[in-house]
């Protein structure tokens, strides 16, 4: 994850040193062209305030994902900003530019709050629960559509990603032994 969280301020300062030139890499809803912006989006940010709001709960809450193993994390991630890119780009409004680590931070809260549930492992249902009462408070402000500036499109579509996620990449225990006579 520092590696991670290192590539994106080492990319908002090539953006800045080039005029936010790699803020066009952002999603435009609805322009054929701009499906190729669908991941890119994801390690976009516009100015460093917006990547130092993003950067500490990204880094916690993808450490924690990251915990079931990073082949597991990568293919987690990887959904979470497919599908929260193409919803974004599927209904957010027209003329908006859409980008940053967001909808992945919307989408590894999901993932956590309900793998456990989903695979009925009591560690994981401890950790959904920490990670709900540490930041459910700010997801839930996340996805009211009141702030200015904000796509509460990308963060609902990154949550609904990562519940996906946990249903479609969960383990499923191992069968009990068979009882030999």
């Amino acid at each position: 994850m520092l590696a991670w969280i290192a590539l994106l301020w080492l990319l908002e300062v090539l953006d800045v040193a080039t005029g936010h030139a790699l803020d066009g890499f952002g999603v435009t809803p609805r322009e054929p062209s701009e499906l190729a912006d669908v991941v890119p989006s994801s390690f976009v940010h516009f100015g460093f305030a917006h990547l130092a709001a993003n950067t500490v709960p990204l880094l916690v809450l993808g450490f924690l994902a990251a915990l079931s193993g990073l082949r597991r994390f990568l293919l987690v991630a990887a959904l979470i900003v497919v599908v929260d890119g193409l919803g974004v780009w599927l209904i957010s409004p027209a003329g908006t530019n859409t980008a940053g680590a967001s909808g992945l931070i919307f989408g590894l809260f999901g993932f956590l709050l309900v793998t456990g549930f989903v695979e009925r492992r009591p560690l994981g249902i401890l950790a959904g629960v920490l990670v709900a009462a540490i930041w459910g408070g700010s997801i839930l402000a996340g996805l009211a559509p009141t702030q200015s500036g904000v796509s509460w499109q990308g963060h609902l579509l990154g949550l609904l990603a990562g519940v996906g996620a946990a249903f479609a990449l969960r383990r499923r225990p191992a069968p009990p032994p068979a009882l030999t006579p």
